[in-house]
C-alpha cells in the first residue's frame, strides 16, 4: 500500500541517508535544487549519475550498487519507464527502506513489487516540497 498519511511522510523524513538516483550537475534543474535543499537540511545526499563528474564538490555513483554506506531512501529523478530498473537494483541491498519517486514519476508495477518486498513506496511527490509542508 504506497504512502499517504503525512503520519507516514514524517517518518520518512526521520531518516537521514538519501541515495538520489538521476541527481544533477547543473543549478537550476530540480534534481539538482531538490537534493542540494535536503543536504542543507542535514541529509546525506549520495548524488548517483554515472555522466556526472562531479556534483556538489564530490564524486558521484554510477549505481546503487557503488555505495558502500547505508542507504534509507532512494530518490528517483529518472523517467517513469527507469523506476522499474531502479527499483531491481534497490531491491539487491538490504539497508533501503524507502523508494521515493519525485513529482510526475510512477511505476505502479515496480512500486507493488518494491511494497511486497517489504518496502515503503511514495510516489509523484517532491522530498522537498514534502519536507516544507510538514517539517
Amino acid at each position: 500500500m504506497p504512502v499517504t498519511s503525512d503520519d507516514e511522510l514524517r517518518e520518512i523524513l526521520d531518516y537521514k541517508r538519501i541515495a538520489v538516483v538521476g541527481c544533477s550537475a547543473t543549478p537550476g534543474k530540480a534534481a539538482h535544487g531538490v537534493p542540494k535543499f535536503l543536504k542543507e537540511q542535514g541529509y546525506t545526499v549520495y548524488p548517483v549519475n554515472p555522466y556526472a563528474d562531479e556534483i556538489f564538490g564530490e564524486e558521484p555513483y554510477d549505481s546503487l550498487a557503488e555505495i558502500d554506506e547505508e542507504i534509507d531512501i532512494v530518490d528517483v529523478f529518472r523517467p517513469s519507464e527507469e523506476v522499474a530498473g531502479i527499483v531491481d537494483e534497490a531491491l539487491e541491498r538490504d539497508d533501503v527502506k524507502v523508494i521515493w519517486t519525485q513529482l510526475g514519476i510512477e511505476d505502479r508495477e515496480a512500486a507493488e513489487k518494491a511494497e511486497a518486498a517489504g518496502k515503503r513506496v511514495v510516489q509523484d511527490r517532491c522530498l522537498k516540497v514534502e519536507y516544507q509542508r510538514l517539517r
